[in-house]
Formats: structure tokens, sequence, C-alpha cells
């Protein structure tokens, strides 16, 4: 796969994009110019992977890279502006510019798309990211050439630690919870006060919520992939540890 490097250009395309009030075209020159924008591309919106590590993983860490230096982060995929408008509402990332690729001129003008009609998607795009700086591509992480779908360069930290290697990543914090659940309201209060920023899914099945944490009960919270326990464990385990890392260099 021949793609663009790093010192070229981004392909200057006008994406055709939706907001509350209809259509709005916006172009590569008005994304970009005078502006450095980290950009990550994917597979498709809604897909395994995509809302479960790198679009929450952006979006978490949105603040960090806005104080080194980053303008804004894009997302950009080969999905309609529909599709793409209603998985950003579903995965609540409000941090992220969503950038609906529908006809994929831009990732065919970047050298990433490619066949993903043995799974019914047609042309996609490779999964890639990169920050732009006026325009021209300075940092590049394209995942390897290896079956299924690699995810290893083109996450939110490996961006970061090009940007700044001593740039504060905050915890990676994840609450299971359950409508209704006072405890989870527990939890989110307790989070909040403690200054952590957290990504929470509500669980509708007991067998789903078991399976994931060992326990019948919400809420189940995790840090960095540790499992931590419910509110009072939380709450223990804030006390016990200093003052959340600030989302800052």
């Amino acid at each position: 796969m021949q793609h663009r490097q790093i010192g070229d250009r981004v392909p200057e395309v006008t994406f055709r994009t939706r907001t509350e009030t209809g259509w709005r075209d916006v172009t590569s020159h008005e994304l970009f110019r005078g502006r450095t924008v980290a950009v990550f591309s994917l597979p498709g919106a809604f897909t395994p992977t995509c809302s479960t590590n790198q679009l929450p993983g952006y979006n978490r860490l949105a603040p960090v890279f806005k104080a080194n230096g980053v303008d804004e982060i894009v997302c950009v995929s080969v999905n309609d502006a529909f599709v793409m408008r209603e998985w950003q509402g579903t995965q609540d990332a409000g941090n992220i510019t969503m950038i609906p690729d529908g006809n994929g001129e831009f990732t065919e003008g970047m050298g990433m798309l490619v066949d993903k009609q043995e799974l019914g998607f047609g042309k996609r795009s490779w999964r890639y990211s990169m920050l732009v700086r006026d325009g021209v591509i300075e940092r590049l992480f394209v995942e390897p050439q290896k079956p299924g779908d690699p995810y290893e360069v083109s996450d939110p930290e490996t961006m970061l630690a090009s940007i700044n290697p001593e740039a504060r990543i905050p915890d990676s914090v994840m609450v299971l919870s359950r409508k209704g659940c006072g405890h989870c309201e527990r939890a989110r209060r307790a989070l909040t006060a403690a200054g952590y920023l957290f990504d929470e899914i509500e669980m509708p099945e007991i067998q789903k919520l078991y399976a994931l944490s060992g326990r019948k009960t919400t809420p189940q919270v995790f840090v960095n992939g540790a499992h931590i326990g419910g509110a009072d464990e939380l709450e223990a385990w804030l006390a016990a540890r200093a003052p959340a890392p600030a989302a800052a260099a």
C-alpha cells in the first residue's frame, strides 16, 4: 500500500457533513489551514475496536492534546454523515470532530483506501493516525500490514508521546453501571470530586456484567484495566491515592 508520507500535504477534498440545521460542506483547507490537527482514521463507525478503544481514547485525552498544542482532533471514516453523527452521539464523543468521507476521496488521496469486501464493507480506510500542521503531515502512524484489524500504533497515547514524551496522561477509568443505581451515582460523585475523567457503560444484563467483572452488583469500576470494585472499594481506593494527575503537560 503506497500512502502519503511525512512532509506531504493532505488531500484537498470537500466533505459533506451534517449539522443540526442541515448539510454543511467542509474543505480540507478549512480543516487544516494554519492549525495543528490530530487525525485518526478507522475502518468504520460502530465497529468494535473503533468504539471500545480508539474513539473513546481520543475523546478522553482531548484535554491533554489541547494542553500540548493541538487545536482539534478529527476522526475520518468512510461512512456517511448521518452514521457519523449518530455514532458521535451514542459515544458521547463531544471532543472529537467527526468527518464523513462517504465517497472515500480523502482516504483514497491518502493512499489508505483498502478493500473490505470479505466483510461486506466495500472500500474502507486502513487504520492510521497523523498530526497535521498547516496542511502538512508532521507525524504519521500507520497500522502494520497484517490480517485482521491491528491496533498497535494509531492509539492516542502513541500520538501524545510523539508530541511530548513528558505529557501527563490521566488514568483510564471505566464505570459499569445500571439505570437507577444509587451506588453508581456515589461512584460518579466520588470520581468527579477527585478530578477523574471516566467513561461509563450501562449494563442491561447481569450476565454480561458478571462476565466482565465477576460481580453481579453495580457499579464496577476499572482503572487502567485493573478491577477496583464497587462504590465502597472505589472510595477506599481514592482515599489511599494521591490527587488525580492533571490533564495537562
